[in-house]
């Protein structure tokens, strides 16, 4: 059964720092395209950062530009969320997911809160 298994999220006061972190497992997760999405309470899910096969490729949302930083490690069938200067408009359930057409894959998500 494919997973998708997303931790580090936690109640972190404004300008902090977390990682989050997400490991696949059951299927080839070097072959897939990895993303960051998140949602707010009454928001819809947004694309936080992308990152390519190979990790040569990165894209980022323009709310979190120059503050956040996506990773993988194909090694480890993990991507990772480095998030700083945390600001309370960053407080939303982040998910990971997955994609290498026509699979699509998300996990559970993890809650991020920030302190105002």
């Amino acid at each position: 059964q494919v997973q998708l298994v997303e931790s580090g999220g936690c109640f972190v006061q404004r300008g902090g720092s977390l990682r989050l972190s997400c490991t696949a497992s059951e299927f080839s997760f070097r072959s897939y395209a990895m993303s960051w999405y998140r949602q707010a309470p009454g928001k819809e899910r947004e694309l936080v950062a992308s990152i390519a096969i190979t990790g040569g490729t990165t894209i980022y949302g323009d709310s979190v530009k120059g503050r956040f930083t996506i990773s993988r490690d194909n090694a480890k069938n993990t991507v990772y969320l480095q998030m700083n200067g945390l600001k309370p408009e960053d407080t939303a359930v982040y998910y990971c997911r997955a994609r290498s057409y026509p699979d699509d894959y998300w996990g559970q998500g993890t809650q991020v809160t920030v302190s105002s």
